[in-house]
This record gives structure tokens, C-alpha cells and sequence, in this order.
């Protein structure tokens, strides 16, 4: 029975609201801290407080699907990119050039003013040894910050969450989806992921545009609240604490988070205008709760849809322009709000796409891609190098940056953690914060 019990789920937890009320009586007292935490924030505070207060916060942003990142920065002043993609390849007066060998596509026209504000840097031939073409071990590794042939169970923000953040708030770490990223995996599970608007308590009568946004986010139906991906707020299943207290700390956790979360939402709005999408909505949602004193130090956020095999030029346009009028809009949003010097953006895809286009106006699962980081702090500019499309491995481009040195930059960097100590190894740091 108890074995059963350490496998539930906290979605299963969230399907009442009487549990946290029926074990509230018997809460442990590693627990008050949460109580004692809320009860001490100050209401009118336009930033984070206590655990949050003053720390940098990271927002990663996952491009699923595999980015084609040979059309996202576009090596332009090189002929063989155009004679591997006759039919994909951006005119050469259409790139929005950055050194005058390579630039942004067109429909990136807000990434290309946050780079001439000095606030974004993009990383160029970013990958890792012996690179995997499957979305899910590709994702895996990315997630567990590992390498093609370990096997790692913890993800690299979890390994963060255990070394720097014990015993802070569950909110600690916020995902915006139907569950925790594998990233989020740790010894100590920690970090929520928020669903439906009703189990925020939202209300279509007494809430309708935060009903509204959660439908739009959740890609629900306004009207039923039904039909979507997103279904709950709840946290990590695995724990090493007893069945007693994993049922007790998460349906606690659940409620307090709920109503912390609600309570922030209640009392924020976006100062932007943000693009009516689910990344829009988003990036829009973390603003707000960065602002409204959340002790949160990592938010994650996903845009599918770049497995582009086929008809790829309308889809990828349309996917790179969500995503630079939904960046351009946070950081405008975070810059009203005076907190755009407290954020750091990091993206990251799978994998990149392979050179040549196919035979139906696609491109195929490839290697090394770029990455885009932007923010109040960074110091902008091209990092690494464009690989060479003369020298390809089996189809595709080669990396020149492993993507740990990313994440080793931003955790020693910005987030001032033990770098070396939750990737397992040294990697070499970036000049770019």
C-alpha cells in the first residue's frame, strides 16, 4: 500500500480540493517555513521578496521539435548555403545582417532590434559529441545536461535546485505546461507547473480575462474550459520521503502554490502588448509573476512546433515571428516594470536541422543550432562560430560550442552556483554575462 502511495502523482492529488483541507491537521513542521514565508511577503512590494529578493532569475525557453538554425541565422555570405537549399535559402537581401557573413531571418525583425539595444547575444554551432537525431534522447540530453552516451536521471536545473536551493518554496521553480520538464528532476523534488485556470481558482464569471488568458495559454475552450494539453498544477511523482509525508508535503505544496499563484496574478498586469499566442501568453504569465514577488529563480516555457519535414518556409516564419514579438514583448514588459536587469532568456532546441532542404520543401533532423540569450545583463554580440558548410558530418553542420558550456556560463555567471558541481564536469564559460 505505501509503495502505491509514493507513486501517486500530484495531478491525482489535485482532483479534490478536500485533501490538503483532510491532512491539513497533521502538517510536519519542515513545512511551516511555506506558511511563514507567505505571511511575511509585503503586499505592496513591485519585486521579489525573501527567497526571491534580488536573486537572478533565468526563464529557458525551449524551441521544440528540432529549429532549423541554418534559416534562423543565416549564413548568407556563403554559396554553398544556397545551392543546398534552392527552394528554402532567404535571399540574400532579405537577411538581417549582423557581420555581413551571416544574419537574422526576416521574421526576426524584434530579435534584431533587442541585438542593436545591446541586450541579446546568439550563440552560433552549438551541440554535443556524437550528436543523437532522436527528439527524445536529443531532448533528454539537452535536459539532463549530459552527454550522447550517459544515462542521467537528475535534470541539470533540478541538480541546481538540490545544490543551491534547499528548503525554499516550491514555487522555487515554475513551468508553464502539463508538467514538470525532465530538466526539473532532482533528488528533492521541487518546482510546480501550472494547468487549468480553475485549479488557480479562476472563476469565468468573477475572473473572465484571467480565464480567458489560461484558455488561450492552455489552448482551451474559453467557454468549457476543456480540450487542452494543460490540465494541472502539480508537482514531481518520484520522492525519497515516506508515503506519509511525500501525501502531506504535496498536497500542501499544491494548495500554497495555487494560492500564492493566484494571489500574484490578482494583483499584476503585463505592460506590454504581447503577441495572442500560447508563447504570447506565456512569457506574459511569468512577467506578471515576476513582478508580483513569486520567490521564483527558474521559469520554463516551450514553443512547439519546428519539426518542419515538410512545407517549412509559411510554418517557420510564422514560429520565428511568435517568437521574436513574444521576446521583444517580455522585454519591454520587464523593462516598464523596472526588473529587466533581474532576467536572463535562454533558448535551446534539440537539435538543428540538416543542410540540405528535402524533397518536400522541408529539412530533416540534424545537428548544431544556435541559441539566442537576451536580457538586461547580457553582453551582446555573436559567440562561437558558423560552421562550415564544406566540411559537414554525414549531412550536417558540426558543433563548435557544447551546449554545457552554456548552461556552465549562465549557472556560474548568472545564477551563482557551482557550475562544475552540478554538471559533473568543467566546460568552458562564455564571455556573454
Amino acid at each position: 500500500m505505501g509503495h502505491d502511495l509514493e507513486l501517486l502523482t500530484r495531478r491525482a492529488f489535485l482532483r479534490t480540493s478536500l485533501l490538503g483541507a483532510a491532512l491539513s491537521w497533521t502538517i510536519p513542521v519542515f513545512l511551516e517555513r511555506t506558511f511563514m514565508t507567505l505571511n511575511a511577503q509585503a503586499s505592496d512590494s513591485s519585486i521579489q521578496t525573501l527567497t526571491g529578493k534580488d536573486h537572478p532569475i533565468l526563464v529557458v525557453l525551449q524551441l521544440a521539435g528540432g529549429n532549423d538554425g541554418l534559416n534562423t541565422i543565416v549564413p548568407f555570405g556563403d554559396d554553398l548555403y544556397f545551392v543546398a537549399r534552392p527552394t528554402l535559402a532567404i535571399p540574400k537581401e532579405q537577411v538581417l545582417s549582423l557581420d555581413g557573413f551571416v544574419g537574422l531571418n526576416p521574421s526576426l525583425v524584434p530579435l534584431k532590434s533587442i541585438y542593436d539595444s545591446g541586450n541579446l547575444a546568439i550563440i552560433q554551432g552549438v551541440g554535443y559529441p556524437n550528436p543523437n537525431r532522436s527528439h527524445f534522447r536529443s531532448t533528454e540530453i539537452w535536459q539532463t545536461g549530459s552527454d550522447a552516451k550517459q544515462n542521467l536521471t537528475k535534470g541539470w536545473i533540478g541538480r541546481y535546485f538540490d545544490s543551491c536551493c534547499a528548503g525554499e518554496d516550491p514555487t522555487v521553480g515554475v513551468a508553464l505546461g502539463e508538467q514538470l520538464p525532465e530538466a526539473f528532476n532532482a533528488a528533492n523534488p521541487t518546482g510546480v507547473a501550472i494547468g487549468r485556470p480553475g485549479n488557480l481558482g479562476f472563476d469565468r464569471k468573477t475572473d473572465p480575462e484571467e480565464a480567458r488568458l489560461f484558455a488561450e495559454l492552455n489552448g482551451l475552450d474559453p467557454v468549457s474550459m476543456s480540450g487542452g494539453s494543460i490540465g494541472n498544477l502539480y508537482g514531481p511523482s518520484k520522492s525519497g520521503m515516506s508515503a506519509l509525508e511525500y501525501l502531506q508535503r504535496t498536497a500542501l505544496d499544491a494548495q500554497v502554490s495555487t494560492d500564492k499563484i493566484k494571489q500574484v496574478l490578482k494583483r499584476t498586469k503585463s505592460d506590454a502588448t504581447y503577441p495572442k499566442s500560447q508563447l504570447g501568453n506565456s512569457l506574459s504569465l511569468i512577467s506578471r509573476l515576476i513582478a508580483g514577488e513569486l520567490p521564483t529563480r527558474v521559469y520554463y516555457a516551450s514553443q512547439g512546433g519546428y519539426d518542419t519535414h515538410a512545407g517549412q518556409v509559411n510554418t517557420h516564419q510564422r514560429l520565428l515571428k511568435e517568437l521574436a514579438g513574444s521576446l521583444s514583448s517580455f522585454c519591454n514588459d520587464l523593462k516598464a516594470k523596472g526588473i529587466f536587469d533581474r532576467v536572463l532568456v535562454m533558448t535551446f532546441s534539440e537539435f538543428g536541422r540538416r543542410v540540405r532542404e528535402n524533397a518536400n520543401g522541408g529539412t530533416d533532423h540534424g545537428a548544431a543550432a544556435p541559441m539566442f540569450v537576451c536580457g538586461g545583463a547580457v553582453k551582446p554580440g555573436l559567440y562561437g562560430r558558423q560552421p562550415p558548410l564544406d566540411r559537414l558530418d554525414a549531412g550536417d553542420l558540426f558543433y563548435n560550442v557544447d551546449f554545457r558550456s552554456v548552461y556552465s556560463t549562465i549557472l556560474s555567471k548568472w545564477m551563482k552556483a557551482p557550475a562544475a558541481q552540478v554538471l559533473g564536469g568543467d566546460f568552458p564559460k562564455l564571455d556573454l554575462v
